[in-house]
Parts: C-alpha cells; structure tokens; sequence
C-alpha cells in the first residue's frame, strides 16, 4: 500500500499527448485521462490561470513571512 495522500499535491508534471484526435494526459502513478481537442484547450488555459494563482499566493506568504 502507498503512503501517499490523495490531498498531497503532485511536484511532477504531467505530459500531454495527441492520439487520433484526442488529447491524453498521462500523470503520476499511470493516472491518465483522455479529452478532445477543445476539453484539452480549456483545460490547459484554467491550468495555467491557477498555476499563476498559486505562485501568487506563494509569493503573498513569503512576503508575509518576512515582513514578521
């Protein structure tokens, strides 16, 4: 059995691929999922507005942490 937490986020990244029309999503652990072009697209825009969400809250919390 594996000790990871299903809330513990990945630090590696995923790797996208196109298969006859579709879009396949091969995560850690062999977790992948398939999508279509245009799910694909959408997707990867909301990944990379959040991406740069959370780099903003880091950087908030680091600043934080200094300024303690």
């Amino acid at each position: 059995m594996s000790n990871y937490s299903p809330t513990e986020p990945f630090a590696n990244p995923g790797v996208a691929m196109a298969e006859e029309g579709h879009v396949i999503l091969e995560g850690p652990n062999g977790n992948a999922i398939t999508m279509t072009a245009d799910a694909a697209l959408t997707t990867g825009r909301s990944l990379i507005e959040a991406g740069e969400k959370a780099l903003e809250h880091i950087a908030a919390a680091e600043q934080s942490n200094e300024s303690d």
